[in-house]
């Protein structure tokens, strides 16, 4: 029997900045997916740290994947937050990555998870940058909202693990020792959420 094949997308969340490879998200995923009876070869990962939207799929472009997965998740557009770029953009481009991932899935819309951006407006580094901490998370918001929009008119499966971000106001055991990215602890709650989704149509 073939291995089961999965392509994450995204950037410094879904490579797992700071944070031994095996503790990111999509590690931790198919390590719960086993765990369950599947059989999910090591993920195949487009992501880069600073990544936006337009730099994810100029990425995807340059990769020339022939192959199709099993499963594909989505997340991305937290530096088009943090660099100031229009919301409005991020609307198209996001739109256009959603359609390269159900490509990805062979056209199986049930098998595309989109995850929301976490709100690195509670971490240590946002206290340090001067910048206004309300509007990080009023924007993280805002960005969400278009990303749900889009991923829910499609009917895709949306997992938000943007409130479980803000946890870590008060749990500092959720951010990595760089102040910013999530620890694997987090990562490891985001790999529940999108595996007891995907466990929901299995």
């Amino acid at each position: 029997m073939t291995a089961l094949s999965y392509l994450a997308l995204g950037d410094s969340y879904t490579i797992g900045e700071a944070v031994e490879t095996h503790e990111s998200f999509p590690y931790q995923l198919i390590k719960v997916l086993n765990t369950e009876h599947f059989d999910f070869a090591v993920p195949k990962i487009i992501a880069k740290t600073g990544w936006t939207t337009d730099e994810l799929r100029q990425a995807i472009q340059q990769e020339q994947l022939t192959e199709t997965f099993d499963l594909v998740t989505l997340l991305i557009g937290v530096n088009n937050q943090y660099r100031g770029y229009s919301q409005e953009t991020y609307r198209k481009e996001f739109v256009e990555l959603l359609e390269m991932a159900i490509g990805f899935a062979k056209g199986n819309k049930a098998m595309v998870y989109v995850v929301s951006i976490p709100d690195w407006g509670v971490t240590q580094f946002a206290k340090q940058s001067g910048r206004d901490l309300k509007n990080i998370s009023n924007e993280i918001d805002a960005f969400n909202q278009i990303n749900r929009q889009e991923t829910e008119a499609r009917q895709i499966s949306y997992v938000d693990i943007t409130p479980g971000s803000r946890q870590a106001l008060k749990k500092q055991t959720l951010i990595a020792p760089d102040g910013l990215h999530p620890s694997g602890k987090m990562y490891a709650e985001w790999a529940r959420q999108i595996a007891e989704k995907f466990l929901e149509k299995a």
